[in-house]
């Protein structure tokens, strides 16, 4: 939708930021690389910024883990035009997750193998450089079944890309599956005692178990949610006040619902 009636309906509801991704909120806007100027930037920040809502974090979500150079060359050109232009949409950080060796971003077992760390690794290091010349950071956020998928690949990212510029976005939800999510309080306290210090956001939803076992994300507040809030929210508060709360997995049905349950469990943590 047009971008003044999208910042006002994201007002509407008393929020206060948004994670903003250009090729998913601007009306045909391609995602060719090129297509970002100083211009571009400016008016979106200010249509926002007329509604009293900021960007908090640029959504440019590229697989990392692809083994097609020339592809990962295509995409992280994108995300350095991204990092140049973060300051003009009055932001600080451009975000992603690690990807797949797949190119449609499903799982593969490769994608927890050393190869693909490796090859994750070289192209955050670069894209990092990229983010210190013009005062940025790179958000980079752990998906279990990507490459970089449990707290300690996180933690090992952080040490070996050796720059301040390298941030994280927190999802716990994003670390459990079917398999592991009864250990999901292990893993938040893993995390933050790992790297509480590099989160720069949060991601808030949830997850539910199907009767038949599966796995399956959804919006914060969804009755039968299983995610630990309590916790989450109290490590959150005690780690990060005052951080970014971002919302996913709802839409314009949900999201009235999803903002006050948020609300409510942020206060009580």
């Amino acid at each position: 939708m047009p971008l003044d009636e999208l910042a006002r309906r994201i007002a509407a509801h008393g929020l206060c930021s948004a994670q903003f991704a250009a090729v998913k909120s601007i009306p045909d806007f391609e995602s060719d690389a090129g297509r970002v100027s100083p211009g571009l930037a400016t008016h979106v920040r200010e249509a926002f910024r007329a509604e009293g809502v900021s960007i908090a974090v640029l959504g440019c979500y590229i697989n990392l883990g692809t083994p097609d150079d020339a592809d990962a060359r295509f995409q992280m050109g994108r995300f350095k035009e991204y990092l140049r232009h973060a300051r003009d949409f009055g932001c600080g950080m451009v975000a992603t997750e690690t990807g797949s060796v797949r190119a449609d971003f499903a799982f593969h077992p490769e994608n927890h193998g050393e190869a693909a760390f490796q090859r994750v690794l070289s192209r955050v290091r670069e894209l990092v450089r990229e983010a210190e010349k013009f005062g940025v950071f790179v958000a980079v956020e752990g998906v279990a079944s990507y490459v970089v998928n449990n707290p300690r690949r996180i933690k090992r990212l952080i040490d070996e890309v050796e720059s301040n510029n390298l941030q994280i976005i927190f999802d716990p939800v994003n670390l459990v599956n079917a398999d592991n999510h009864k250990d999901q309080d292990a893993i938040i306290e893993e995390s933050f005692a790992l790297f509480g210090e590099r989160i720069a956001a949060f991601h808030a939803k949830d997850f539910v178990i199907t009767p038949e076992g599966e796995y399956k994300q959804v919006a914060a507040g969804t009755a039968g949610g299983l995610l630990n809030y309590p916790l989450f929210f109290k490590l959150a508060k005690q780690h990060k006040p005052w951080a970014y709360v971002l919302l996913e997995d709802t839409n314009p049905e949900t999201l009235a619902r999803t903002v006050a349950f948020a609300r409510e469990a942020w206060e009580r943590a």
